[in-house]
């Protein structure tokens, strides 16, 4: 397991290292310990990509797209299984088939539409794709869970007077934390580095995502690694220190939501 946990962070030494190297040193050294530590590099990628704009963008899609697929997906997959009709069989069942769908083969025919809703190069356009492209993973997570919640609980509230929305927002919500949590750091690793959506959906330069702004230094005949490196170690250390805050939670929600799924 120490291998392989050295193996998969390889890569990331070679980020590191040569984000402080100069475009010389890392074409004729890229492996080897820097010469001298350039921190400019960084200053020049935040200037360039102007960072703290692009940061702020992805950290607004990300945060509403997650509250969004989380209060949703959940709302739709507990009335799923609580009304275990055919409809909604047929629903659940359509959601699951969603998942195996690739992206590139309807992104065309998705750019058509978001065009035609006067939606293009606005992040409110970007947000309603990410729901439409994660809800079907979170509503196959989230549908699992509420088996696993006990209809006592819920008749026990209703019992006491709590309507639908009461019992599903004071006593069920709060026990799919672990669920939620899960579907939040899975949707945010998505949502934060993935590229091909926003620059499909955004165009101008003010309402850029991290990844496209960093693209801007692979041109088709140069590729400025020197400012691409640190560029890449700024927009993956906020989702990784997210991420590493929240994984404790990874393997007990899909546990609890997946298997029984």
């Amino acid at each position: 397991m120490i291998l392989l946990a050295l193996v998969f962070l390889v890569p990331f030494y070679f980020l590191l290292v040569n984000s402080v190297k100069s475009f010389g040193d890392i074409l004729t050294n890229s492996a080897g310990w820097p010469h001298a530590f350039l921190w400019n590099n960084y200053a020049q990628a935040w200037k360039i990509t102007a960072f703290p704009k692009v940061f702020g963008n992805s950290l607004l899609i990300a945060v509403i797209s997650n509250v969004l697929l989380a209060l949703i997906s959940s709302m739709a997959a507990y009335r799923m299984v609580r009304r275990d009709t055919v409809f909604n069989r047929l629903l659940f069942a359509a959601f699951v088939a969603a998942m195996v769908i690739p992206f590139q083969s309807i992104m065309i025919p998705l750019v058509k539409v978001v065009s035609t809703l006067g939606l293009m190069d606005t992040r409110t356009g970007l947000i309603i794709c990410y729901l439409g492209f994660g809800a079907p993973l979170s509503v196959f997570l989230f549908h699992g869970f509420v088996k696993s919640v006990p209809r006592e609980i819920e008749e026990a509230g209703r019992v006491d007077g709590c309507s639908t929305y009461g019992i599903f927002f004071r006593i069920v919500l709060p026990l799919m934390q672990p669920i939620i949590v899960t579907v939040i750091i899975l949707n945010a690793l998505w949502i934060w580095n993935d590229y091909l959506m926003p620059s499909l959906i955004l165009q101008s330069p003010s309402r850029q995502t991290i990844p496209i702004a960093t693209y801007a230094f692979f041109g088709q005949f140069t590729k400025q690694w020197d400012l691409a490196l640190p560029a890449l170690v700024l927009g993956i250390t906020p989702i990784v220190i997210f991420f590493l805050a929240m994984q404790k939670y990874i393997i007990e929600g899909i546990a609890q939501g997946s298997v029984k799924g």
